[in-house]
């Protein structure tokens, strides 16, 4: 929603100072220019990036608009689902965790939390970790390295839109010139005319110009901007799993592997300790 207020905001204000200056809306009105930038933007778009990336930020730019991808909830039903497997582990090893890892469609544990179930990302990440666990006496020092090198892999992919989004924005200016060349060819070509119709054809040429800095700094930098700072927000739940299951394998409690896990849930996300603590006495 605030995307939407952002995006009213510089139109109005765009506009509005416009028409203030006693200037001609009719006059902005070239739909041929943003045939134009549009156009080659896209064309541009789809050469630059191979379609996995194209229907990612596709993806990506309705999402943003929907806001974060993990709420508060799915931070304490990440953090309880840990808890369940955890706690399981320590009273009966780890081996007790096999059936419910290696189908976790079929799992009671995970049964009881659907969101994770359908989310392949976050759950395949959970279960690799934990089959490691189990299959192995890896060390966390061995583990840590490997649970990094797949959150940056992660990670990168996350910021693919966004990253594609912002060379669309830096050659929107560009295009927005070679609107405006174009537009003085038509110009050139009226010369000898009517003034108004010469003056109407510069005026259009400097559209072009208009148009694509406009969208390049107005619209497409703030929404890759944006697309970049909800991949950053919503990668902070892998990072959530990793803190617990270190702590984990370096012998702590559940309740205290939990606790660090907690301490890395975004501020506007974490529940207090003693919410937490009263929500785990309820999993019992």
């Amino acid at each position: 929603m605030l995307i939407i207020v952002g995006f009213i905001v510089v139109i109005a204000s765009v506009i509005g100072g416009f028409i203030g200056s006693h200037g001609r809306l009719g006059a902005l009105w070239q739909p041929f220019e943003f045939v134009i930038i549009g156009g080659a933007a896209f064309g541009a778009f789809l050469v630059a990036n191979p379609m996995k990336v194209v229907k990612a930020t596709l993806g990506e730019v309705i999402g943003v608009l929907k806001g974060p991808r993990y709420t508060g909830e799915d931070y304490l039903n990440v953090l309880s689902l840990l808890y369940e497997l955890l706690n399981r582990a320590r009273k009966e090893g780890f081996m007790a965790l096999e059936s419910h890892v290696e189908n976790p469609a079929e799992s009671s544990i995970f049964g009881a939390y659907p969101k994770i179930q359908s989310d392949h990302h976050l759950l395949d990440f959970i279960t690799d970790c934990m089959r490691l666990m189990i299959g192995s006496n890896i060390e966390p020092q061995e583990l840590e390295p490997l649970l990094d090198l797949e959150l940056e892999k992660h990670h990168h992919e996350a910021l693919a839109p966004a990253h594609a989004l912002t060379k669309v924005a830096d050659s929107l200016p560009g295009f927005g010139i070679v609107a405006a060349v174009l537009g003085i060819v038509i110009t050139m070509g009226s010369i000898g005319g009517d003034i108004a119709e010469v003056g109407a054809h510069v005026a259009g040429a400097l559209v072009g110009t208009f148009l694509g800095i406009l969208l390049a700094y107005g619209f497409v930098a703030p929404l890759a901007a944006a697309i970049e700072a909800r991949a950053e927000q919503d990668s902070r739940i892998y990072e959530t799993v990793k803190t617990a299951l270190i702590a984990s394998l370096h012998g702590y409690a559940p309740k205290i592997a939990l606790e660090f896990a907690r301490k890395t849930v975004p501020s506007n996300f974490r529940p207090s300790f003693l919410e937490f603590e009263q929500h785990l006495k309820s999993l019992k």
